[in-house]
């Protein structure tokens, strides 16, 4: 089963004609519907008149906002909840082969979708544009649906973050544009058959899937390759492994790069800091496209503006219009997220859970607030990343005054690879290397520390991918005198 778009009359609006894709009257089933990306699929394919139902293991906010959109979304996995006339089942990458729901399915011959998959079906219906790399997917993603939506080119986007200014993770706009993110993991970026891909960095990670670091650039070329033909990729002038895949590719697909030196095709001179934020001067090809300034702090995200500028002129807005909007955009999700100021102390969440992020991370929060002592409560995601990067975890902790380590949150890893390292070993080694950390097993007991110990002028931030958000919470909660 193709799930594409089908020509519609001249006279029809291009409202009118997002209504009329073949998914329309489709009945589509999707197990584990609370994630972003596969919440985001949901509602895309709800505002184009498909059924969707499906279902996951709690409620939550996001499966609410599916219902009030038209889904219907079932607590728990049971297989009463497949309904008889599904077209299509989409699977989460979290869902298991014994779930009672993808078991119905195949015993009853439904056509099964992993999210990358579907992403993939439905991207083929538009101008795709993908982003992708080890680092930045979701803020770059959530910038260039911004600045395309406040252009009035109405994409339909899915971010791996709320992006508060456009609603949500995901959104439905016109009949043309699609951008969403590229994730490597499992290799589920080949699915995608972008119109352009952005290449933001290339590094280590995954290497619980990866056999190393040259394997991971291998797949990144096959990427570059899915681009249609005629297409663009927009790539990172000044990442090594990036130009590897430059290196590799045939002439079929143009490439833009961007990077701090001119030796990319877009880049930025002249940068300032002001009030701990970028203003900087944007070239394209020796010629001046004008000046801009960013509302995200850290030298990490001139070059995530880079690509959106790349990006967005390669699909025809004025250079000058993207450099005005860029200013507006304030962020995603988890992304150095102000939860709160109380009492002279800041406290922030970020999302960073590999070393390159923390070390941006905290080099940003530096420039931006200029903190008496950051205290950093970092949350290790992933027992095998932690055991594979260990070392560079240590290193990325220097401009922390101080380091929380909980205990390592547990996703996709085995019963074995936490006998192989653990949070007390990464608090061992960040001491070793000159700084200053601490292992507190439970997030309630590193408020306790945090109560006692902060003070105003500090900055309070959690880290990590898993759920250490919940410690800035609880913080601010006593910091308040509500408990």
């Amino acid at each position: 089963m193709e799930i594409c778009r089908i020509q519609t009359a001249p006279e029809q609006t291009t409202a009118e004609a997002a209504k009329t894709r073949s998914v329309a009257g489709m009945r589509f089933h999707f197990i584990g519907a609370g994630g972003v990306g596969m919440s985001g699929l949901a509602r895309l394919l709800v505002n184009n008149t498909a059924k969707v139902t499906g279902s996951d293991q709690v409620p939550t906010a996001i499966t609410n906002t599916l219902r009030l959109a038209g889904a219907d979304i079932k607590t728990g996995h049971r297989s009463g909840h497949l309904h008889p006339e599904t077209d299509a089942v989409v699977v989460s990458a979290a869902i298991s082969e014994d779930n009672p729901e993808l078991q119905l399915a195949r015993e009853r011959g439904v056509r099964i979708y992993k999210y990358a998959e579907m992403l993939g079906q439905l991207m083929d219906c538009y101008e795709g544009i993908a982003v992708s790399g080890t680092h930045g997917k979701s803020t770059t993603t959530g910038w260039l649906a911004y600045c395309m939506h406040q252009a009035s080119l109405r994409p339909n986007f899915i971010v791996g973050a709320d992006v508060c200014q456009l609603g949500g993770s995901s959104g439905v706009g016109g009949d043309t544009y699609f951008v969403a993110e590229a994730c490597e993991y499992d290799r589920s970026f080949l699915n995608l058959r972008p119109q352009v891909a952005a290449v933001l960095n290339i590094e280590q990670d995954h290497l619980d899937y990866y056999r190393d670091e040259q394997e991971i650039v291998d797949a990144f070329t096959d990427f570059a390759r899915c681009i249609r033909s005629g297409g663009v990729l927009i790539a990172n002038g000044d990442d090594a492994n990036v130009a590897q895949v430059l290196g590799r590719l045939d002439g079929v697909v143009c490439r833009r790069t961007f990077g701090l030196s001119n030796a990319s095709d877009f880049y930025a001179q002249n940068l300032r800091l002001e009030n701990g934020l970028y203003n900087f001067d944007v070239y394209f090809d020796g010629c001046h496209l004008g000046n801009t300034s960013i509302s995200l702090p850290g030298r990490h995200n001139v070059l995530n503006a880079l690509a959106v500028v790349a990006m967005a002129v390669n699909v025809g807005m004025p250079a000058r219009q993207v450099l005005e909007l860029l200013t507006g955009f304030t962020g995603v999700d988890r992304r150095l997220s102000i939860r709160g100021q109380f009492d002279g102390i800041i406290v922030l969440d970020d999302y960073a859970h590999h070393p390159t992020e923390i070390k941006a991370s905290l080099e940003a929060m530096r420039e931006r607030y200029e903190p008496r002592r950051i205290w950093c409560v970092f949350q290790p995601h992933q027992y095998s990343r932690t055991r594979f990067l260990l070392d560079d975890f240590a290193d990325s902790f220097k401009l922390a005054d101080v380091t929380i380590v909980p205990d390592i949150y547990f996703v996709r890893d085995s019963q074995e690879s936490k006998k192989e390292v653990n949070s007390q070993m990464l608090v061992d080694r960040i001491c070793f290397n000159g700084s200053r950390a601490v292992f507190i097993e439970h997030f309630d007991r590193i408020c306790d520390y945090l109560t006692a110990n902060v003070a105003s002028g500090d900055l309070v931030v959690t880290m990590g991918a898993g759920d250490v958000w919940k410690v800035a919470d609880e913080y601010l909660y006593r910091l308040r005198g509500d408990s």
